[in-house]
């Protein structure tokens, strides 16, 4: 019977680190993800910001210009689903605030865009 010296006996280091790198992939898998899913919220976020701005922006200017009746419907067209609209005349400005809720990966957060314009002489007074 063939001896095993002991100094081939003894553990290498290597051996303690089996699975590490298994581990250490998995882990950068689950961080590549969360930053994918962090950057298609925000993606999203800036997408219900320009959309809650153009709906606020069409709204105002259909107001002001004397066809208030197609203004909210005009607005909910471009808004996001589920948006608020809130028109209020002061005077001879017309203002808009469109906000919404952006899709679940951003919980509590809350898009809001506002619009002001000035009533065409022919109006002021009509709202």
């Amino acid at each position: 019977m063939r001896r095993v010296p002991r100094s081939c006996a003894v553990r290498s280091p290597v051996d303690g680190e089996r699975g590490s790198a298994t581990v250490e992939a998995a882990l950068g898998v689950c961080a590549v993800v969360v930053m994918l899913a962090m950057a298609l919220g925000g993606s999203a976020a800036v997408l219900a910001q320009l959309r809650c701005t153009d709906a606020a922006r069409e709204a105002a200017r259909l107001v002001a210009r004397g066809e208030g009746p197609q203004a909210e419907s005009a607005a909910r067209r471009v808004a996001p689903s589920g948006a608020r609209i809130a028109i209020r005349v002061q005077g001879e400005e017309v203002i808009v605030e469109v906000s919404a809720e952006p899709p679940v990966v951003l919980p509590g957060v809350t898009i809001r865009a506002e619009a002001m314009a000035v009533l065409e002489p022919g109006v002021a007074g009509a709202g």
